[in-house]
């Protein structure tokens, strides 16, 4: 039977080139949106979901769900960036991030999980982040959100295998999408001790993302993984040395790497 397949944040960006990529290999795909009434000519279906809103995120589930039969595989894309030094981030804009990237994936998880139970199968693939791997400057809580959402499908991954459910992680590195214009960007104040370098490495920041690779390379990474029978729990889709920066960090002591970073980020 044909697979049924739920991408949040759908209208753009990594999700809309995923769900364009699934739909031509004849896949029913439902992308999310906040509004997808402002969104026209789309290459596959849009529903609304918010997710930070549950009621939103249980109603867009119902409708997949009445009009589908089931959720063969739900793809955790939605998420918003943050960059700014830690001491100059205002707190709630730290938690907003938090709300959507951590909580509002394992609301939509939750919210999936009884229906995939019921079905004794299914898929579900939350889009982390090289990021996530280690604590960037100026991008702490970014890191920070990709990382605890890595934890907690491991966590996840076990408690739900006996019921036939399979959880897994996709970590891209710096892709060419708008993900930056969608970003909270931590005002460059004038007073900060952090000015010069901020601002530096802001620039710096933008140049990875507008020269990042083509998002068709995360499409054809999670097409392989919904047809790989026994996925692993974590993926990685980057350059080589984003990968490879994950497996010095294993290995070379934390001062060092530390050091390799300050110096690529020119602190």
């Amino acid at each position: 039977m044909n697979k049924v397949i739920l991408i949040t944040g759908g209208s753009s960006g990594i999700g809309k080139s995923v769900g364009e990529f699934l739909s031509q290999k004849g896949f029913t795909v439902y992308g999310t949106s906040r509004n997808p009434n402002k969104i026209t000519n789309h290459p596959f279906k849009l529903i609304a979901l918010d997710v930070n809103d549950t009621v939103s995120i249980d109603t867009a589930i119902n409708t997949v769900i009445s009009s589908e039969g089931k959720i063969d595989v739900l793809i955790n894309n939605a998420g918003m960036g943050i960059t700014g030094p830690i001491e100059d981030t205002p707190t709630d804009e730290m938690r907003k991030v938090f709300n959507t990237n951590f909580f509002g994936a394992i609301d939509v998880m939750k919210a999936v999980l009884p229906q995939m139970r019921k079905q004794q199968s299914g898929l579900i693939i939350n889009v982390t982040s090289i990021a996530g791997y280690m604590g960037l400057p100026f991008r702490g809580v970014y890191s920070a959100t990709k990382g605890a959402l890595e934890l907690v499908t491991e966590a996840t991954s076990m408690e739900v295998k006996e019921f036939g459910i399979k959880v897994v992680t996709v970590a891209p590195g710096d892709f060419a999408t708008n993900i930056a214009s969608g970003r909270y960007h931590t005002p460059v104040f004038e007073d900060s001790a952090y000015k010069e370098t901020y601002q530096m490495n802001l620039d710096l920041m933008d140049a990875h993302v507008s020269e990042g690779q083509n998002p068709i390379d995360m499409a054809a990474e999670i097409y392989k993984i919904i047809n790989t029978k026994k996925p692993k729990i974590h993926y990685k889709v980057g350059d080589f040395m984003q990968k490879f920066s994950i497996v010095l960090k294993r290995i070379l002591p934390d001062r060092m790497y530390e050091k390799m970073l300050m110096k690529h980020y020119n602190l």
